[in-house]
Parts: C-alpha cells; structure tokens; sequence
C-alpha cells in the first residue's frame, strides 16, 4: 500500500468506492451510493480533485452534522492505493499554530474501506503521513476517536500516539465521548 495524491488516473476506482457505499465523510460504510459526492465528481472531476490539497485553507464553509457550518481549514487528502483505492487520510492545520478550532477533531482523519481492512493499511498510511509531515514546523499533531473505535486507537498507538485525554464532542461533530491523542513530530 503506498499513499497517492488524487487524480484523475486513481478517480474511478474512488468512484467505485463511493458507488459501493463508502462514505467519505464518515469513513464508515452506508448503505447506499452517496449521490451528491458522485454527482460533484462527475460533474467538475478537477475541481474535485483541487479540493483535496489546499495550503490556505478558505472556500466554501464545512457542514457539520448539526447544520453549522465552519471555516475550511488548510488540508491535503491522500489515497491509500494497493493497485485500487483502499481509504484516505487527511492532514489538516492552522497556520504558524499546533492549535485547531474545537470543531476540527484532530490534525489527522482517516478511513479504510470496508473491503481493505485488517491489511495493515491505516498503520502504513499513518506512518507515512508523519514522515511527510515531520518537519512542517509543528512540535505535534492531534488525533481523536470514538471511545469504542479500538481498531483506530491501536494504529495510533503502533504509531508513536501517546493518549492525552477523554472529551466531550461538540454537537457539531456529533456530541459524546472521544479520545484524545498525540503524536510528537520532533
């Protein structure tokens, strides 16, 4: 498994992913194909595509699951790939800060397809993520789960995470109980 910036020569097989009913958002399986991302790449797929890398941040508003809407923070998506899309992970700052606003559940998201787990792949993609990022300027980067996402919790752990604190989710993110980690980038 390797990490690739999206393009349109690994969009289809993201496409396949989607129409198989991985949603992207909630890195969870649905139990549908989710329309408006399909409709959004099919109509501008490089539009798409210069969604998934954005160093300043800006553009249209996040919608969070209690219809608030946040600002869009600087970010970049990259693919986990093993000859087909297999999940992505996303890195995601402020500038010339190691905070983030308390909408934005940690430095770092990702997700495995269904399909593709129990391969070692979010472990790979993690490692290799902190690599690319370690010498971005930031003493550390933060990560949460769910309290009962175990599987998520061990990757972070094999990579280095060191546990910081349980929290309150805010209603925007879906309210209840998460876990806070950190990894040292230094």
């Amino acid at each position: 498994m390797i990490l690739v910036q999206p393009s349109l020569k690994h969009l289809d097989s993201y496409l396949d992913a989607l129409r198989r009913g991985w949603d992207p958002n909630s890195f969870k399986q649905s139990e549908g194909p989710l329309s408006d991302d399909i409709e959004r790449i099919t109509r501008d797929p490089r539009r798409f595509l210069k969604g998934t890398f954005s160093v300043m941040g800006g553009g249209n508003p996040i919608p969070f699951e209690d219809g608030t809407f946040g600002e869009r923070l600087p970010s970049f998506t990259k693919w986990m790939w093993d000859g087909e899309f297999c999940g992505r992970i996303q890195f995601r700052w402020q500038h010339k800060t190691a905070e983030l606003p308390p909408t934005c559940l940690g430095h770092i998201g990702y997700g495995v397809a269904p399909w593709k787990r129990r391969k070692g792949y979010a472990t790979a993609a993690l490692m290799a993520l902190i690599e690319e990022i370690r010498y971005c300027g930031m003493p550390y980067v933060e990560l949460t789960t769910d309290v009962d996402n175990l599987p998520s919790q061990e990757v972070i752990v094999r990579c280095g995470g060191a546990f910081i604190e349980n929290f309150e989710k805010l209603p925007a993110n879906g309210g209840g109980t998460a876990k806070r980690f950190r990894i040292f980038l230094d």
